[in-house]
């Protein structure tokens, strides 16, 4: 689908007010059409050659109709046909926002976070710039047009045959231009992506910015994006500037040749003033739209350029989820009993496997520490669990069934993720710790808080749980964030619980209120802990040791160190160097 397909189909959602808008345009052009002859024959012909004064005051009154009409059904079609376009708009915003959510993990790894929020937000008010009053504007001049078009025929066809010579060679003019400023307008798109991921990665890292001081590369770095943005609009601005000047010019050579010729026929007196007078105005109305249409059009180019990137978007398959027959899995029927079976899995990159022939059976309720290198695959292994991946090889199963085959949602509701970095929502305290579970009372998020060892540090904050954190949670540290996670998972009260390296950055108190809360939360849960730091795997029950991909040991942490394998040599390692 591209864009112009898909501007269609999102305003053609929007047909019935779009087209009222337009029937009450075409009310508006009929009137302004018949002004130029009522004119031109009634007022020069009747009034001043053969002083006909009822004439006189029927010309003006119909003038005064004309033009009470015309404010009245411009009024409405302008609200009608922008209604049109600002809910197609508003539609197809949250259309792409949804698709986005809908994408897989591993496709939005591949993007660049900037890129994805200017397509919904730069390319969008393109789209909407073009739509309204674009849309409106367009319909207007071509009913114009075309009307005025008929009429020049019917009062001198020889004069309007002369008269339309030119209107191909404009019309090729146009078409022209219009392809150029698409294919800048695209550039000039890009351009604005670079500029808002750069923005993106500057003020999310901050920190790391103003640490290694590098405030000045960044600046240049914005700065060279942030010219090339202005030079690929210029190049737009360019060809823009010219399209309404070459028309203009068109059609005044084609207005002095008919000025020339009709007033050879007056002399002559094959016509009179008053038709030459009607036939001029209809030709200075003809003007008007062709060199609005052309600009119009450009600017429709401009929205189709930025709809083409809209249209990426919604081409990108949505995750993978199931198959037809679907199984939704039931909470209280889950034991959740968790086996890779001969799982291998590569991105879709095309980098080297990730997990090579993975086989490893945890019953329900164990807590299983996963360890190993940075590289080995312990991440990658337990984002299959919540099918973020699906394996290229193999199958995970859950209570005996294979993941892919059942409903994605269900399945996700029974696992709960603690991870690292914990993302908080510019949201309440109360509404993020409810985000898996949105119905939950103020009375439960309140017990989850307190086990998660939350409540203390909520309760000082200025509005309690009502306090609306900024973004990312700034303000709280990371043993608060960590325990808003923990609270958060308790709440979804999940069957499988993932802590990927929850405990990793924290000094030892946090870490003491971290673990003591964790150790609540993984009561009766099949529980994966991925870790660095092997003294924070005390409570699994066993230990599964990773290396590029594969599971080399598999046992307690006394079966593991009187093997003197690899977990021996990084337990002794961290234990030298803690």
């Amino acid at each position: 689908m591209n864009g112009s397909r898909l501007l269609a189909r999102q305003v053609g959602h929007y047909a019935l007010p779009l087209v009222a808008g337009i029937l009450l345009l075409l009310v508006t052009v009929g009137g302004e059409l018949s002004l130029p002859l009522l004119i031109g024959q009634g007022l020069f012909d009747r009034v001043l050659v053969q002083r006909d004064l009822a004439e006189l005051h029927r010309v003006l009154l119909w003038t005064v109709l004309v033009y009470l009409a015309r404010a009245l059904t411009q009024f409405g079609s302008t609200y009608l046909t922008s209604y049109a376009g600002q809910r197609a708009v508003a539609d197809l915003r949250a259309r792409l926002h949804d698709h986005l959510q809908g994408l897989s993990i591993a496709y939005l790894q591949r993007q660049r976070v900037g890129d994805q929020v200017s397509r919904i937000t730069s390319d969008l008010t393109v789209i909407q710039n073009a739509l309204t009053p674009g849309l409106s504007e367009l319909v207007r001049n071509a009913a114009t047009l075309v009307g005025t078009t008929v009429v020049l025929f019917s009062v001198h066809w020889k004069l309007a045959a002369l008269a339309f010579l030119i209107l191909p060679v404009a019309g090729g003019a146009v078409e022209l231009y219009g392809r150029l400023i698409r294919r800048y307008t695209r550039e000039v798109q890009e351009r604005i992506a670079d500029v808002a991921g750069i923005l993106h990665e500057s003020l999310s890292a901050i920190r790391v910015v103003k640490a290694f001081t590098v405030e000045e590369q960044q600046r240049r770095r914005f700065a060279r994006s942030n010219e090339q943005g202005f030079h690929a609009a210029m190049k737009s601005t360019q060809v823009m500037a010219t399209v309404s000047p070459v028309v203009e010019l068109l059609m005044l050579g084609a207005m002095a040749v008919v000025v020339y010729m009709g007033a050879r026929e007056v002399l002559t007196g094959r016509i009179t003033m008053g038709q030459l007078v009607a036939f001029l105005s209809y030709l200075g109305m003809v003007s008007g739209p062709v060199s609005s249409i052309g600009r119009i059009y450009t600017q429709m180019q401009q929205g189709v350029a930025a709809a083409d990137r809209a249209a990426e978007i919604l081409r990108q398959a949505p995750e993978a989820v199931q198959g037809p027959g679907a199984v939704e899995l039931v909470p209280e029927r889950v034991r959740g009993a968790v086996e890779f079976r001969n799982v291998s899995f590569r991105y879709e990159d095309g980098g080297i496997e990730a997990l090579h022939g993975v086989n490893l059976r945890v019953e329900p309720g164990e807590v299983v520490a996963v360890v190993g290198p940075s590289g080995a695959g312990k991440t990658t292994l337990v984002s299959l669990l919540p099918r973020f991946f699906d394996p290229t090889e193999g199958a995970v199963l859950l209570d005996g069934r294979d993941l892919r085959s059942v409903e994605l949602g269900s399945l996700r509701r029974l696992v709960a993720v603690v991870p690292q970095d914990t993302v908080l929502f510019r949201l309440s305290v109360a509404e993020n710790i409810a985000i898996g579970r949105p119905g939950a009372s103020r009375r439960q998020i309140e017990e989850a808080a307190t086990l998660a060892n939350a409540a203390p540090f909520i309760e000082r904050l200025p509005e309690g749980y009502d306090t609306v954190l900024g973004d990312l949670g700034a303000g709280l540290s990371g043993g608060e964030r960590q325990r808003l996670a923990i609270a958060r998972a308790m709440l979804r009260d999940p069957r499988i619980l993932i802590l990927d390296e929850a405990t990793s950055s924290l000094d030892a108190q946090s870490e003491a209120l971290v673990q003591e809360a964790l150790a609540r939360l993984m009561k009766g849960r099949t529980t994966f802990i991925v870790a660095h730091r092997l003294s924070t795997i005390s409570r699994a029950d066993r230990i599964v040791v990773m290396e590029a991909g594969r599971v080399v040991e598999i046992g307690s942490h006394d079966e593991l160190m009187a093997r003197a394998g690899l977990y021996s040599r990084l337990y002794r390692l961290q234990a030298v160097t803690a």
